[in-house]
């Protein structure tokens, strides 16, 4: 008589194993914790208009910087404002302009960089002229930008993504001088494929990992970069509330009131920390050499 196996564990096995993470997926504390974070700030940005108690733009004379309190959570600053509605608010404008820069670095980058990559007459004009934009110090140039289009998201945006576009060429340029290298892409050029096929369906896919991390790196950068333009008084428009708008009014009254500066600051490291923490931990999961070490 045949034996069944005893499934004494069977269903504590199966339940785990719904929940059970793969090895390669498993991030570790920091991370999970700086994920938890910046999901917090994104989505309390965002929600910000459905439970901010006052409107962040509203002055009131007679509240003029009052402690923390039930009406105030976090005090009020100088015109009589609500800190906690603007530094919650702020978020929105500051979280917008560093993934707007992002987005538009990476998408001019990779265009600009494929072209750069295939073909070797553009390669030389094309690097020359970012090799000219890196040379300018970033804070310099993003200034004069938004000195000349004058302050506004857009502008702040635009100003940001100029100077990092070079640092996504040259990185997707590298990729793709080394991908068309590859037996595959020589075998798709030999049997007529058009080049435009060539380089979105052979080449480009190579791009989408590194491309990811640096997105990362320009979002916390563009973040911080708008937080000194605001705080020097050439950023966003002072009507409009972020963190380095916020900063740069409270700096006068930093000895008599240091939550003016202290609780957008906080927000402002703890976002850029999160968002840095999560493009170390992309680096180390997409790519390859990263694996091969912890082997």
């Amino acid at each position: 008589m045949t034996q069944i196996p005893s499934s004494r564990h069977s269903a504590f096995q199966v339940v785990t194993g719904l929940f059970s993470v793969p090895k390669a997926m498993r991030i570790g504390v920091g991370p999970t914790i700086a994920a938890v974070i910046l999901v917090a700030i994104v989505l309390a940005a965002v929600l910000a208009p459905y439970y901010v108690p006052y409107d962040p733009l509203e002055m009131n004379a007679m509240a003029r910087l009052k402690p923390p309190s039930d009406d105030f959570l976090l005090g009020t600053d100088p015109y009589g404002r609500d800190i906690f509605s603007r530094v919650v608010t702020g978020g929105r404008v500051s979280l917008l302009i560093g993934v707007g820069a992002a987005v538009v670095s990476v998408a001019v980058g990779l265009l600009i960089g494929l072209v750069a990559g295939y073909f070797r007459l553009a390669d030389s004009i094309i690097m020359r002229i970012m090799d000219s934009l890196m040379a300018i110090p970033a804070i310099l140039l993003a200034i004069a930008l938004v000195a000349l289009n004058g302050p506004s998201v857009t502008s702040v945006i635009i100003a940001i993504t100029v100077p990092e576009v070079p640092r996504v060429v040259r990185l997707v340029r590298s990729v793709v001088l080394t991908a068309r290298e590859e037996p595959y892409v020589e075998a798709a050029i030999a049997l007529g494929s058009s080049m435009p096929k060539v380089l979105l369906q052979h080449l480009m896919p190579n791009t989408f990992a590194p491309l990811i991390v640096q997105g990362t790196y320009i979002c916390a950068s563009a973040i911080l970069i708008e937080a000194i333009l605001s705080f020097l008084g050439a950023g966003v428009s002072t009507e409009i509330p972020t963190w380095g708008n916020i900063m740069a009014e409270g700096r006068s009254y930093f000895q008599i009131k240091p939550g003016l500066i202290f609780w957008p600051g906080l927000m402002l490291s703890l976002c850029i920390l999160a968002i840095n923490l999560l493009g170390d931990t992309a680096r180390d999961i997409l790519d390859p050499r990263m694996k091969k070490r912890e082997v």
